[in-house]
This record gives C-alpha cells, sequence and structure tokens, in this order.
C-alpha cells in the first residue's frame, strides 16, 4: 500500500504520518524539497529524532546545503526506494507537489528542441512571475535571471496521457485558512524561539549561497537582514508572509495536479482526523 500525505505547511502532515505508519508498520519518504538537506532543520520544520518513534523516515539529510538536487534527482531516489519496499507499506509526507508527483506518475523532462527564448524583454519580476505560473512550486530565486530563463525554456512534460504509474491513496489535510494563516505566524514565532536565527547565520558565515539557501522560506530572509537589506523584524514578518503565500500556492498545485481527498484537520482533537483518514483508507 502507498499512501500521500499533502497539503500546505502548518497543517499536521507529520503527525498523521507517524501514526499512519505506526498503525501500517510503513516505512516514511519525505517530499519535501528543502528538508533532502543537512542542517536545515528548524526553518523547514523537519522532524526531529525523537518524534520519529523508530519510524525509518527517508530521504531527509541526504545532502549538503552546497549541493544541487533537482526534481529529477528525487524521481530516482524515491523510485528507487519504491522498488527496494515494494513488499512493505509506504508513506509519503510532504508539501511539495512536482517532487510527488515526478515519483508517482509518469513524468518526464526533457529540453525543448525549439530555440530558447531570451526573454530580453522582461524584468526579473516579470520573469519570476511567470516561472509561477508554469509552476507554483518552482523555487528559483527572483534575481537569478539566467536560472529562471532556462527554465521557461526547459519543457517539462507528462507522457501523452497523465497517470500514476502506482497505485496510491492521495490524503490532504485542509483547515480554515484563517486557522492555517494563524498557525504558520506562531509556527514561524516558535521557530525563532528554538533558534532559527543562530541556524541560518551558521550557513551565512560559511558564505554558503546555494540554491536550498537562495530560495528557502526562512532563510533568504534571513540572509537579507544578516545583509542589512531588512530588520529582523521585517525579516520575519516577510517569512510570515511568504509561508502563507506558499499554503495558498500549495493549495492551488494540489487541487490542479492530483485527485486528493481532503480531511479537516481538527487540532482539538486530531485523533477524531486520524480516525477519518483509517477509515477512508480502510473502505
Amino acid at each position: 500500500m502507498i499512501l500521500a500525505i499533502v497539503g500546505p505547511t502548518g497543517v499536521g502532515k507529520t503527525r498523521l504520518s507517524i501514526e499512519l505508519a505506526k498503525k501500517y508498520n510503513a516505512i516514511i519518504i519525505n517530499c519535501d524539497a528543502m528538508q533532502v538537506y543537512i542542517g536545515m532543520d528548524i526553518g523547514t520544520a523537519k522532524i526531529k529524532e525523537s518524534e520519529k518513534e523508530g519510524i525509518p523516515h527517508n530521504l531527509l539529510d541526504i545532502k549538503e546545503v552546497s549541493d544541487n538536487y533537482t526534481v529529477y534527482d528525487y524521481q530516482k531516489d524515491a523510485r528507487k526506494l519504491l522498488e527496494e519496499y515494494k513488499d512493505r507499506n509506504i508513506i509519503f509526507v510532504g508539501g511539495t507537489g512536482l517532487y510527488l508527483k515526478s515519483a508517482l506518475y509518469n513524468y518526464e523532462f526533457k529540453e525543448s528542441d525549439q530555440t530558447t527564448n531570451t526573454y530580453e524583454e522582461f524584468s526579473n519580476d516579470e520573469l519570476y512571475k511567470l516561472a509561477l505560473k508554469k509552476d507554483p512550486n518552482m523555487n528559483i530565486h527572483q534575481n537569478n535571471r539566467k536560472r529562471l530563463v532556462r527554465f521557461l525554456n526547459k519543457e517539462t512534460t507528462n507522457l501523452p496521457a497523465c497517470y500514476p504509474l502506482y497505485d496510491a491513496k492521495y490524503i490532504g489535510l485542509t483547515c480554515d485558512r484563517s486557522i492555517l494563516y494563524d498557525r504558520i505566524n506562531k509556527r514561524v514565532d516558535e521557530m525563532f524561539e528554538e533558534g532559527l536565527l543562530e541556524e541560518v547565520k551558521n550557513f551565512y558565515d560559511k558564505n554558503i549561497h546555494s540554491k536550498a539557501i537562495n530560495t528557502a522560506i526562512g532563510y533568504k530572509e534571513l540572509y537579507k537582514y544578516f545583509d542589512g537589506e531588512i530588520s529582523l523584524e521585517e525579516a520575519s514578518e516577510l517569512i510570515k508572509k511568504n509561508s502563507r503565500h506558499y499554503a495558498k500556492r500549495q493549495y492551488t498545485w494540489f487541487n490542479n495536479q492530483m485527485n486528493i481527498t481532503w480531511f479537516n484537520a481538527d487540532f482539538e482533537n486530531f485523533n477524531k482526523t486520524i480516525d477519518e483518514v483509517i477509515k477512508f483508507i480502510e473502505q
């Protein structure tokens, strides 16, 4: 059995994944693009060792922050695990929809044979918006013009008929938008209390300016603070704002790209939510 737990940041995916993994003796495969990087822990809300409850977690902490890990790399790694654990129950959990789709659908990547467009008439901001329109989960920095142009010229396609390669159940967690945004704001405050500033400063002091750092929410904003461009308060508010916007894009992507069965996350009685999901799985 393959389960995929999706949804925006801060909605309870990790907790649900642990409970289901215990019930079904499953392994977990991370599906968050930033949690593959070693040391990016607090800012990505990575599961703590004490929270894993002995459940095997895969594709967590597999790359250095200075490495470039792509969706194509993820596809190869995830499918290798799917083959290796084909006799086990598997749970994908995370909010990076394109990673999940690349693993479970007949997703192919190829360079377009057409003449490349230089996009000379577009500003960086316009290029960035075009790239987001092409893929809401795109995580190229707005000022990286060369990569934006390359991304827009790259043809990322499915085979003629887009279909899943694996028999999986897609479970989405959701909640009232105002509640979600409040949880996101509080989570950012908690990240600072847990040491987010120190975590990011460690990378900054090492002069690391990789793709991961330049695109990850919580890291790119604090780099601006360390560069003296904005105040710490402004950085905190920007992290909250960007996190809320990302959550909105996640909803849009999942609703448009996959057949998700959504469940309302009852934070007052999360066991009720877990029971509803189990009923759906076993029906």
